[in-house]
């Protein structure tokens, strides 16, 4: 390997510092052919690059990465959490105020769900907060239709096998009755894709609202629909600086 080469950080690295995407979201994107280096299309991600390398995606520059910056965002149903949907249908960052810049989610909430949504300028940092090794809790208000009694609740706990996928550990309450539907409580670790229709679906409940209302230290709270709302910097560091170095 040449001085130049050891030189410099990896470009999926430096993709995810700047808001990009994940680190693993900036393979794919290099993988797929959308990513240049001083007009070279980049066809592997075992590349180092310096702040004198000129790199795009999509044909846009990509510029120095900010201080890293996390918001709460109210998302509302009707949207999906992609920056670019095949089907055309609006996104969440279709949405987002012009001035926020380039972000990231962390993790997604489906068309159909509602409620809090991190979201965040440094693809380190989302990676780092969607990693079940993190422990950050999960918590959603859910309406679903049937009924859920001690067998239900328990399965639930002991983590569940649902369409071949296996969840872990679900804790969910019954908080009341309306009509055929009951309102609960759940919370999890991991956050796999629709993990919570999917495993109460296999104990007999058909999920008709899904609300989160927590995603770790980090509350829904009285943010209204469609609102964004900063993180305060001093709070970001208190919880954050154990997942990244650049906030201690």
């Amino acid at each position: 390997m040449s001085k130049e080469e050891k030189s410099g950080e990896r470009i999926a690295k430096v993709l995810a510092r700047a808001g990009v995407a994940s680190r693993r979201g900036a393979e794919k994107l290099i993988e797929a052919g959308r990513v240049t280096v001083n007009g070279r299309k980049l066809t592997s991600p075992a590349l180092n690059v310096t702040a004198a390398d000129n790199i795009t995606v999509d044909g846009k520059p990509v510029g120095e990465p900010e201080r890293t910056r996390l918001w709460r965002y109210h998302k509302p149903t009707g949207l999906v959490t992609t920056h670019k949907d095949p089907e055309g249908r609006e996104t969440v960052f279709d949405k987002l105020p012009k001035e926020l810049g380039r972000v990231i989610s962390v993790g997604r909430l489906d068309l159909n769900s509602e409620g809090l949504l991190l979201l965040t300028n440094n693809g380190e940092l989302s990676r780092a907060l969607e990693l079940p090794s993190t422990g950050w809790v999960r918590r959603y208000r859910v309406r679903a239709f049937g009924k859920a009694g001690d067998a239900e609740l328990n399965r639930l706990r002991r983590g569940i096998v649902a369409e071949g996928v296996k969840y872990g550990p679900i804790e969910a309450e019954v908080e009341r009755e309306q009509g055929g539907n009951i309102w609960m409580n759940v919370a999890l670790k991991e956050g796999k894709n629709r993990e919570v229709r999917k495993a109460l679906a296999a104990v007999g409940l058909t999920v008709n609202r899904l609300i989160r209302i927590s995603y770790g230290p980090f509350q829904l709270g009285s943010l209204e629909k469609g609102e964004v709302k900063a993180v305060p910097e001093r709070v970001l560091r208190d919880q954050c600086a154990h997942l990244l170095a650049e906030l201690r």
